[in-house]
């Protein structure tokens, strides 16, 4: 169709309008005129006659919307102020004539031009920039300690000269020696690895590597590296935290997580549990597993005969589901009385110097009542091509607390969560494309117990934010197993024994 010819269509249109009438279309020998009144101005949609009503009254809403989305009143002024982006979104819904198949999200997503890519770029920036002023922090408290000790030695050291004149012409230079640190510093030095960004990965780099300073100084510009440069030339390096020896009890290993740390005794007990859980949607239990085992580890050959008296359980955990299974010269438990471990003769001890496990436990059913966290997960389609997700999660097990509680729901592919509640924290995770909402410790004993969270996305498939996976590692036994008293086979209870007792997730979903 020729430029001429829409010309002419366009100025017959107003002519063709009825007086005191409620139809919204007009129809000529050749075309149909389609068209919505807004305020003092048309939006008009010229067809042919063999064009589907129904869908061009579809169509002519949706530009509707597009211009009260685009323009904030309907005047002339306005439109032609916003006319590059109009003509932009028309040619989203209208391609070679023909409607395309999108919604008002849609258009505005293509519009604002987002880059996946550039939003995970600005996160992991402003991340390493609050990683970097905290590491900046933590170096000019150290840096300041050191002045002051140097300061103290100097003193010190001119004090006592065998001259005895304190206006000494030559002071020797003191040797450094790094100075103790304190508790308080020590626990503040792990304060940059606890609030570790949610994204680890780096942006594009060319060049070579820089050093831990470098990037430091980098990031937080001229007036702050000037400092630190002065600071440096006057006080000698002293190594960094990361650097110094660390007992070997202080590590992170086993997949503990934050978990607390426990001090080993001469009679050290581990119980160690893992869930595979599958939970369904609307509600119920799809399938559910536990296996535990409880290890003994003896270093003291004094303290080899012995037998361990388990708690009783708070909870009926699995009844008689629960099955228990003891080392092959462990002997079995008597029913209707205490839980005991020990050996089937009395006069043999357990081996000294390695670990053994002697008990194992494993529960398999559907039983909800068993669900030791709870996840509800109900996405809300709208009307405008959204949907609304609330999550929330409650501690049904008392006798474990968890840590590192990371819930991950899937988004919509090319859709962006805006969060408008929450608890805890959350992020992004570029890889799977999901949503992860982490926790950092569920309790009952406080207000951690349960908690929720609310964000809007684009998309209308309730099914996209399916299956929910959660991950966690917990201090305790979801089966109730625990130690309440270790004695020797003569009688003599033993003064000190420890016990580490960790839950962990093999697979946790909701689908």
């Amino acid at each position: 169709m020729t430029r001429a010819r829409i010309e002419s269509l366009l100025a017959s249109f107003p002519k063709l309008i009825p007086a005191n009438t409620q139809h919204t279309s007009v129809e000529t020998s050749d075309v149909r005129y389609v068209y919505q009144p807004l305020e003092d101005l048309y939006i008009l949609l010229i067809t042919n006659k063999a064009s589907n009503i129904l869908q061009d009254i579809d169509t002519l809403h949706l530009f509707a919307r597009v211009v009260s989305d685009l323009c904030r009143s309907a005047d002339e002024r306005e439109i032609q102020k916003n006319a590059f982006e109009l003509l932009g979104a028309f040619d989203e819904i209208v391609s070679m004539g023909y409607r395309e198949n999108v919604n008002l999200m849609q258009v505005r997503s293509v519009l604002e031009m987002e880059s996946h890519e550039e939003k995970i770029q600005e996160i992991i920036a402003r991340n390493k920039e609050a990683e970097a002023k905290e590491e900046l922090k933590r170096r000019a408290k150290q840096l300041e300690m050191q002045r002051r000790e140097q300061q103290r030695r100097a003193a010190g050291a001119g004090g006592s000269s065998y001259l005895g004149s304190g206006n000494s012409m030559y002071s020797p230079v003191p040797r450094f020696e790094a100075p103790e640190t304190p508790a308080p510093i020590t626990r503040t030095t792990s304060t940059p690895a606890a609030r570790a960004p949610a994204f680890k990965g780096t942006g594009m780099k060319l060049g070579g590597k820089k050093t831990k300073q470098a990037e430091l100084i980098d990031a937080l510009g001229g007036d702050v590296a000037a400092s630190v440069a002065t600071s440096d030339l006057s006080v000698p390096p002293t190594p960094s935290a990361s650097s110094q020896p660390q007992h070997p009890t202080a590590l992170k290993h086993d997949g503990r997580g934050s978990l607390p740390e426990v001090h080993v005794e001469s009679v050290h007990i581990a119980i160690k549990e893992t869930i595979s859980l599958s939970l369904m949607r609307d509600g119920g239990v799809e399938s559910m597993e536990l296996k535990g085992d409880m290890n003994l580890q003896i270093t003291d050959a004094a303290l080899a005969h012995l037998q361990i008296t388990l708690s009783s359980p708070s909870t009926d955990f699995g009844g008689n589901n629960l099955q228990f299974k003891q080392h092959p010269n462990v002997a079995k438990f008597v029913p209707g009385q205490e839980r005991v471990v020990s050996l089937k003769d009395p006069s043999r001890a357990f081996p000294v110097g390695q670990s053994l496990a002697v008990l194992k436990w494993r529960y398999a059913g559907t039983d909800e009542s068993n669900v030791p966290l709870s996840i509800n997960c109900w996405p809300s389609p709208s009307n405008d091509g959204t949907c609304e997700v609330s999550i929330e999660y409650e501690l049904e097990n008392e006798n474990v607390t968890l840590h590192d509680v990371v819930i991950s729901i899937p988004l919509p592919a090319g859709s962006y969560p805006t969060v408008s509640s929450h608890t805890g924290e959350w992020s992004l995770d570029p890889g799977s494309h999901s949503l992860a909402w982490s926790i950092t410790r569920v309790s009952a004993a406080d207000d951690t117990r349960s908690g929720s969270m609310i964000f809007t996305v684009g998309g209308d498939d309730a099914s996209a934010f399916f299956p929910v996976q959660v991950t966690f590692v917990g201090q305790g036994s979801l089966a109730g197993v625990g130690v309440a008293s270790v004695s020797q086979v003569g009688g003599e209870s033993v003064p000190a024994f420890s016990v580490d007792a960790v839950v962990s997730t093999e697979e946790y979903l909701v689908v």
